[in-house]
């Protein structure tokens, strides 16, 4: 695990959230439910997880690039690919790349069972700089320690005895609520009041990023 380096963690709405370290940014699924977004003029790369519009939009990503014409758009081929006019690069589970100041490695590969009669994609859960886990929609434990996870908490395709599970399967220093724009304040407090007594089991701190977090 990296040690000795700060990382900063800004949440923006539903799963979008921003690391910055040694004075670059990553960003991680910007996605049409993420109204809140400011994108800063020192992206390395943007991470899309899997092919939901809740997890990209085209719009932010063109500003991304405009203020970041160097920045990279990494993910699974059926999401880059539908984006010729930008800087990508596919990656697949399993595999570690590095842009900049960001080392990244891929777990799992597929989305989340919603139901059977709608089509599984692929999806690929991320690690950033050994500290720093997001499964995306999908609930794929690394095979190696974490620090930091990002923890999905409302979806279509789980159940929150899901979301607790794979917390104690992953046993994080600390976690942070994601996933959670179908909400409503009031389903958020609920969620708020619950998880913590189940993370401090485990061995984790739980809190939702109202500031940035550093870590």
């Amino acid at each position: 695990m990296v040690q000795g380096l700060d990382m900063k963690i800004t949440k923006f709405e539903h799963a979008c959230f921003i690391v910055e370290q040694n004075g670059q940014s990553l960003i991680v699924d910007p996605g049409q439910y993420t109204t809140d977004l400011v994108v800063p003029d020192n992206v390395a790369a943007v991470v899309i997880t899997h092919n939901h519009a809740d997890h990209y939009k085209e719009d932010y990503l063109q500003q991304i690039a405009t203020k970041n014409p160097d920045a990279i758009v990494v993910g699974l081929r059926e999401v880059v690919s539908q984006f010729s006019d930008l800087k990508t690069q596919t990656v697949i589970a399993n595999e570690g790349i590095r842009f900049g100041e960001f080392e990244l490695e891929f777990f799992g590969g597929q989305h989340a069972v919603i139901m059977s009669d709608i089509p599984a994609i692929g999806n690929i859960g991320v690690m950033i700089n050994n500290r720093l886990y997001y499964p995306g929609d999908s609930f794929a434990v690394p095979d190696k320690p974490v620090e930091v996870l990002a923890l999905p908490i409302a979806a279509p395709w789980m159940k929150f005895s899901e979301s607790i599970e794979f917390l104690r399967a992953v046993k994080p220093k600390i976690t942070f609520p994601t996933h959670d724009a179908i909400l409503s304040e009031t389903g958020k407090s609920l969620v708020d009041s619950m998880i913590p007594n189940f993370a401090e089991k485990a061995g984790t701190t739980y809190k939702r990023l109202t500031a940035p977090l550093d870590v």
